[in-house]
Formats: C-alpha cells, sequence, structure tokens
C-alpha cells in the first residue's frame, strides 16, 4: 500500500505527463469500445427490424437483394410479384397470414409503403413486438395514411395534415400526385427500424393514384378524387409478400414450392438466414475496423512507454535516494510498474465513462439520421474481456521501464553518472 501511494504521489508531481499519458489510453480505450459497441448494436438493430415473419418472398433474385429493398427500404426490386401468385401462395394450407408490400413512391424523401391493414396487425419488431400507435389508427378512407415515428418528427406532421406523395424516389415538382392528396390518421410509436421512415397507404390507394401514370408520367387527364370508383381498384403486381406460417415445420417445404413455382420466377427467404449472410459479406469492414481500434490502442500504451522510459533518466537521482533510504531493488521496481498500472486503469476507467458520455450525446442524432439504436447499456462480457486485454497490455508495458530502473537502482547506488 505504502508503495502504491507513492506510487500516485509521483504520478501527482509528473501531472502535465501523466495527464496526457491518461488521456492518450483514455482515446484509444473509447475508440475500441466504442467500434464494438456500433458493431453489435447494428448487428442487434438490423436482427431486431423484423421478427415473426417465416417467409419473404419476391422476385427471383439474391436473398440479400430481397432483403435489402423489402425490410431496409434500401435499393429496388428487380421486377413486382403477379396477384396472381399472391393469391395462390395465400391458398396454401401452411400459410396463416400474409402481408402485401409494394414499393416504388415516396415523399419528401421517405419511402412509401402500399399494404393492407394486415401489416399494422401481423408484422413484427424486435422480441415480436407488435406496431402501436403514438395517435390516430390505421388508414380506413381511401387516402388515408398513417405515418411512422421519424417522417412526423422530422417533418413535423400531425393528425390531420395533407400530404402529396410523388412517382419513384425523386420527390419533383412534375412526378407530384398532387391531385389526390392523403390525410395523415395515424402516427406509429418509434420503433428503431426503417417501420419510422416510412409513410403507410392502401393498395388501392397506390392503383388511384397511378391511374393515368401507365408509362411512367401524367399523361392521362388529371383526376379527383371523386371521379375514382374504389370498387374497381384492385392491385395487379406488388413488391414483395410477407409471410406467416401456422408451424415452422414447413416453412423448408412452402420456401421450396414458392422457389419452384412455374408460373413467374419467384424467390423465397428466411429473414433470419439472409441477415446472417448479409453480415457475413460485411465481416471484413468489422475485422477491419476491430484492426484499426486495436493498433490505436497499441499506439496509446506504446505513447506510455515512451513517456515512462524518457522520464527515467531523469528520476535516477530519486531512484538511488529510495535506495538510500532502504528501499530494495524491488521496491523500485513495483514503484514504476504500479505507475504504469496505475495509469493503465485511470485511461481505461476516462475511456469507459467518456464513452458513455459520446453515447448520451449522440444517439439520438445517430438514430435520426441513421436509424441506428445505440444504447448506453451496461458493459458486455466482451467488453469487459477487452478492458482485461488492455489492462493486461499495460501490465506488460510496465514491466520494462520497472525492469530498467531496478538493474539502474542496482548500479547507481548515490553516484549518478550523467
Amino acid at each position: 500500500m505504502t508503495i502504491f501511494k507513492l506510487a500516485l504521489q509521483s504520478l501527482k508531481n509528473r501531472k502535465a505527463t501523466a495527464l496526457l499519458t491518461v488521456l492518450t489510453v483514455a482515446i484509444s480505450v473509447m475508440l475500441l469500445l466504442g467500434v464494438e459497441r456500433v458493431r453489435t448494436q447494428a448487428k442487434d438493430s438490423f436482427a431486431n427490424t423484423i421478427s415473426g415473419t417465416d417467409l419473404i418472398v419476391g422476385a427471383r433474385s439474391g436473398q440479400v437483394n430481397l432483403l435489402l429493398y423489402s425490410v431496409f427500404r434500401i435499393g429496388n426490386a428487380t421486377n413486382n410479384i403477379d396477384w396472381k401468385s399472391v393469391e395462390d401462395i395465400r391458398a396454401n394450407p401452411a400459410v396463416k397470414w400474409s402481408i402485401p408490400i409494394s414499393l416504388g413512391d415516396s415523399h419528401r424523401g421517405f419511402r412509401v409503403v402500399g399494404t393492407t391493414g394486415d401489416y399494422f396487425k401481423h408484422y413484427r419488431f424486435g422480441q415480436k413486438q407488435a406496431l402501436t400507435f403514438r395517435e390516430g389508427k390505421p388508414f380506413e378512407g381511401l387516402f388515408d395514411t398513417v405515418i411512422g415515428a421519424e417522417v412526423a418528427q422530422k417533418l413535423g406532421y400531425s393528425l390531420g395534415d395533407s400530404i402529396v406523395i410523388a412517382h419513384g424516389l425523386a420527390d419533383k415538382k412534375f412526378s407530384r400526385h398532387d391531385n389526390l392528396p392523403f390525410t395523415v390518421t395515424g402516427i406509429l410509436a418509434p420503433t428503431g427500424t426503417p417501420v419510422d421512415r416510412s409513410v403507410h397507404v392502401s393498395l388501392p390507394a397506390i392503383e388511384a393514384i397511378h391511374i393515368g401514370w401507365e408509362s411512367g408520367a401524367q399523361l392521362g387527364a388529371v383526376i379527383s378524387a371523386e371521379d375514382i370508383d374504389i370498387e374497381t381498384l384492385q392491385s395487379d403486381q406488388i413488391t414483395a409478400l410477407f409471410v406467416g406460417l401456422k408451424s415452422r415445420i414447413q416453412t423448408f417445404a412452402l420456401q421450396r414450392s414458392i422457389n419452384e413455382y412455374t408460373k413467374e420466377p419467384l424467390t423465397a427467404i428466411m429473414p433470419g438466414i439472409a441477415l446472417h449472410e448479409l453480415w457475413s459479406l460485411m465481416s471484413v469492414a468489422e475485422q477491419a475496423l476491430l484492426v484499426v481500434s486495436g493498433f490505436v490502442v497499441i499506439a496509446g500504451l506504446m505513447g506510455m512507454l515512451s513517456s515512462l522510459l524518457t522520464s527515467l533518466n531523469e528520476r535516477r537521482r530519486e531512484m538511488a535516494i529510495l535506495r538510500a533510504m532502504g528501499a530494495r531493488p524491488s521496491h523500485i521496481f513495483v514503484l514504476l510498474f504500479s505507475e504504469a498500472l496505475l495509469l493503465t486503469a485511470l485511461g481505461i476507467v476516462l475511456g469507459v465513462v467518456t464513452l458513455y458520455g459520446v453515447l448520451a450525446v449522440a444517439s439520438p442524432f445517430v438514430l435520426s439520421h441513421y436509424g441506428l439504436q445505440l444504447s448506453a447499456s451496461w458493459l458486455s462480457l466482451h467488453e469487459w474481456m477487452l478492458m482485461g486485454i488492455v489492462l493486461s497490455a499495460g501490465f506488460l508495458v510496465g514491466v520494462f521501464p520497472a525492469l530498467r530502473a531496478y538493474k539502474q537502482s542496482l548500479s547507481d547506488g548515490m553516484t549518478i553518472r550523467i
């Protein structure tokens, strides 16, 4: 304990150098834990985007591409699904429920999702959590819309507001369906998923706003809501179909049946397997981030080693005086070793505290701009292991200056060779 107090007092006397060393270690630890937390929570966020859905059906394509455009609203479908195929899939005895999804339009940078009321009944995220309404209710009228929490927040919408959907992803004046505005009847509670960044309308509404747009532009006469016969509105095609089964045992059989469907080329994927493939594609980037942050930690510890070695020559008289007062060479070794260990421990603590401070400040920004939920949860076992590795590395780094001081204290005595 006396040596530990002596090490602490020695660091106080060199507080400027010690503080810089602690800051260097703290920044490297914060970066290491920050990269690890972003990596794990990004994976959890992706995995929690959809749950309880056994199969996702789309036009023939790769399973990662189908997952990205149907669930994450990234990219576009290679083709659409004919409604007759949807009816055939729904007629399968193994199917318990299905949610049709129609994509392709947008509203001020947010994707528009055409669907049915089953979307709000059966769609699940996280640990099979159902969608809930912060305000309002599901769409009932033809030109009702339900918007995600982020859409409402960023665009300042409330119940009863009117919005105009644009044809395609580029929301330009010439592409807007401004003759058929929608009314906000519901605002969903935040989910931390792409649902927050989506505008939901009914499938008949998608058909209604595209009357006269069959060639991709408005060529026919401009129609009004009064001119539309709701009974005649029937979707011919959709983008994707989410399917829930009565028993998961039937998943592989139905998947094979859909993939071998003869009337049109279809692909059925299991979301969990597709997510695993997506993360395996990104594993190289994950490892690269960890390697870079690891080298930053090594650089921080090397900076501490350099600082201790540089100050060692200036402290040889101090070591000699300690020897004259009865300190053994082993005491000198433990003193230098304790200083290195103390600097490392303080750097780790400061790095963790700084990480939580950054998470508290940056989490709302990251969630609103990138849809990634970064929680300030307690350190995981893996993060404790990383800190243990850093502390062990600090232990090893402290051995070199301590061993040198030990050897010098044996030879110097009271006579210091300059």
